[in-house]
């Protein structure tokens, strides 16, 4: 696979999805995600603003599942290495 086209996140193993990221890019984008999500409770305490809270959580998954769409493994059902049922 060429660098320009390796993936940032990895399909997991068992289940559906992408498991913890594979390049620095992919990294940045977590950490990033986890930032941003953490400084939206200091910005809409959610005790106090739980609708402007939940918007702002939502809008985040969003962008991090669009993120992982296009970088990452296309995500289908998996059952362990070679992708058969146990």
């Amino acid at each position: 696979m060429s660098e320009s086209t390796r993936y940032w996140f990895r399909a997991k193993r068992y289940g559906w999805g992408w498991g913890l990221p594979s390049a620095w890019q992919g990294w940045a984008v977590l950490v990033g995600f986890v930032s941003l999500l953490f400084a939206g409770t200091r910005l809409f305490p959610p005790e106090r603003e739980v609708r402007s809270f939940t918007i702002y959580t939502f809008m985040l998954s969003v962008t991090m599942l669009a993120i992982c769409f296009a970088k990452g493994e296309p995500p289908r059902w998996r059952w362990g290495k070679d992708g058969t049922p146990s």
